[in-house]
């Protein structure tokens, strides 16, 4: 029985890895796996999905005419992996959960939970709504020890607390930090 899974987790926590291992895994095991990304993800260009420690590997955009419905129905891969799921729309994630429910394919679906501000993304919030499991991908707090379940946006070096929901950015972005980080730094701005 397919599932549909979220496995999110802040900024540099590995999530991208975790997609190029699992994506990995079935392929060296002779299944196919079909790989997407959403296209407003350009930071190492449109279509590829890339870790940080510099392992990278192609991927079908998505976009907003994609119907990845029929292209599963045409290509049958033993599974769907999903990274930036957070930058997808709620019709898109309705798709994810017909290839599941009526197709049979499982589809394992990466990204962040909120945006810089606490809130979620449209992606995220189907998938916590629908998933069949969701697992967290861990990561400690760049200021503390604690565990990191926000992401900060940085510019320049200093926290940012307004601003667009959707910036694409790194390391030079974003940090992962803990609740307590980041209000005491939201506190601190004033």
């Amino acid at each position: 029985m397919a599932k549909l899974y979220f496995r999110y987790g802040t900024m540099n926590s590995g999530k991208s890895i975790e997609v190029l291992r699992t994506a990995h895994n079935y392929e060296e095991q002779g299944k196919k796996v079909l790989l997407f990304t959403p296209a407003v993800d350009n930071r190492y260009g449109v279509g590829t999905v890339a870790s940080r420690i510099g392992m990278q590997k192609k991927a079908i955009i998505i976009d907003d005419h994609m119907d990845m419905v029929s292209l599963a129905a045409k290509e049958k891969p033993n599974c769907i992996i999903i990274d930036e799921a957070q930058f997808l729309r709620k019709d898109q994630i309705m798709q994810l959960t017909e290839i599941v429910d009526d197709l049979n394919i499982p589809v394992i679906a990466y990204g962040l939970r909120a945006d810089f501000m606490g809130q979620l993304f449209e992606g995220s919030y189907q998938l916590l709504a629908l998933a069949d499991k969701i697992e967290e991908i861990k990561t400690v707090c760049w200021f503390c020890d604690k565990k990191a379940i926000m992401n900060m946006r940085c510019e320049d070096g200093r926290p940012v607390f307004t601003g667009e929901q959707i910036q694409i950015g790194g390391n030079e972005s974003y940090l992962p930090v803990c609740r307590k980080c980041y209000s005491a730094k939201r506190k601190a701005q004033g």
